[in-house]
């Protein structure tokens, strides 16, 4: 593998806070990567990249993509959470990439969740 060299590194920083939007303000959603030490060594980095590349291709603005530690479900990692303002959050479980895209694209961009993935919503009521 090649060395870095500095220009890499402001590159790489600049497509982040392009694609990871952490910032304050309006968004249509945010969606949260599990990603404590059981969800990377269950493929969350892979869902990760699956999310923020979609949001990249589509050129979204308006989603905020942030990580969190393990949600207490090793098991069923890799996992994310979609957030939409005024709706319960809902929990996705057993996660692939395209299992992720689908996700962003149905719930986070269309407001429909996606039964089929969904583990719970709200205060972790089965759906």
């Amino acid at each position: 593998m090649p060395k870095m060299k500095p220009g890499d590194l402001e590159r790489i920083g600049e497509r982040i806070k392009r694609t990871m939007l952490l910032r304050e303000g309006e968004s249509r959603a945010k969606v949260i990567v599990h990603m404590g030490t059981c969800g990377i060594a269950a493929g969350a980095r892979g869902v990760m990249k699956a999310v923020m590349d979609e949001i990249e291709e589509r050129d979204i603005d308006d989603v905020v993509v942030t990580i969190s530690s393990c949600a207490g479900l090793c098991s069923r990692e890799p996992m994310i959470t979609v957030e939409l303002q005024g709706e319960p959050a809902v929990k996705y479980v057993d996660l692939t990439p395209e299992k992720a895209k689908k996700i962003l694209v149905e719930h986070a961009l269309g407001g429909k969740i996606v039964t089929e993935y969904a583990l719970a919503a709200g205060s972790e009521r089965s759906i």
